[in-house]
């Protein structure tokens, strides 16, 4: 019964829709961190007059969002591409949670570079001096994300060598119609054992 219900689950893994919607999720998780606060600045009280500023993951890391995008359409290019295809798409899959893990972490290596630019808006001076930065869970969970849509990229070559493959039938299946021709030629032969006298029904 265990190894009945074992292989049953390892083949719903090895399904396209589950492969597809586990990067579909990943994508759409990676894509909705962004527009989350993943920067809290508080600004000093002297150079403008709101000292907090909340900076979200689109404008801390960029490529993040363009990365999720790109997963996205990949996902939906999985459920219609054919072997070679499938490949193309994983490379990209695999680069683009990579890059997702990469830049998120580097957000978190350095806020303050990260906050920069909107600081720099926020105060008319480029870059950080004076601000304290703090990181949110955000930017952890895209690098999350990155790291398992990444790891669905390779998911995805596995599982893919199971896809497309025709189905082996028997030659003559049970309750297949005849060929044609076929019947024919039986009503043939009746014919001829009943001109030489043979009862054909025997």
């Amino acid at each position: 019964m265990a190894a009945e219900l074992g292989a049953e689950r390892a083949v719903r893994l090895k399904r396209r829709g589950t492969v597809v919607m586990a990067i579909v999720l990943m994508a759409l998780l990676a894509f909705g961190t962004t527009t989350q606060t993943w920067l809290t600045v508080s600004l000093p009280q002297d150079a403008v007059q709101t000292p907090d500023l909340d900076v979200a993951g689109s404008d801390a890391a960029t490529p993040v969002t363009a990365f999720a995008l790109v997963s996205l359409a990949g996902a939906f290019a999985v459920s219609i591409a054919g072997r070679i295809a499938r490949w193309v798409v994983a490379i990209i899959l695999l680069v683009a949670g990579v890059g997702i893990a990469f830049v998120s972490l580097q957000v978190t290596g350095d806020p303050t570079a990260a906050a920069a630019p909107s600081i720099g808006e926020a105060i008319g001076i480029s870059g950080g001096a004076g601000a304290t930065v703090t990181t949110t869970a955000m930017p952890w969970v895209a690098a999350g994300a990155g790291l398992l849509l990444a790891a669905a990229a390779v998911w995805l070559i596995i599982a893919g060598r199971s896809w497309g493959q025709t189905r082996r039938y028997e030659k003559n299946p049970q309750g297949a119609a005849p060929a044609p021709g076929t019947a024919h030629a039986g009503e043939i032969d009746s014919w001829d054992r009943l001109t030489h006298g043979e009862d054909p029904t025997r």
